[in-house]
């Protein structure tokens, strides 16, 4: 089964940049589509982004499209968001999650807190 670690997280100020990645272990990566969530103190985890297995298509919350962008390399069985123009209310832990389809989500990671100060 597939475990996934996500790392580069950490403190920015409002209207900087972040780039988060996941890497994940097996040989199947690719078989696998990869979304981003997050979660802030006090609230229920929501979905940020998602990725199909090629990379074709792209899939982003109202909150965050247009400021975000979620890839991957197959190469590296690696997924990445990147995070711009950030916002204070993008305050969370963000989690990577891997599931057959861009709907259903069976493996998670740890978590990698993200803090944007105003």
């Amino acid at each position: 089964q597939v475990q996934l670690v996500e790392s580069g997280g950490g403190l920015v100020q409002a209207g900087g940049s972040l780039r988060l990645s996941c890497a994940a272990s097996g040989r199947t990566f690719s078989s696998y589509a990869m979304g981003w969530f997050r979660q802030a103190p006090g609230k229920e985890r929501e979905f940020v982004a998602a990725i199909n297995g090629s990379g074709g298509s792209a899939y982003y919350a109202d909150s965050v499209k247009g400021r975000f962008t979620i890839s991957r390399d197959n190469a590296k069985n690696t997924v990445y968001l990147q995070l711009n123009s950030l916002k204070p209310e993008d305050t969370a832990i963000y989690y990577c999650a891997a599931g057959p389809t861009t709907t259903a989500w069976h493996r998670w990671g740890q978590g990698t807190q993200v803090t944007v100060s105003s």
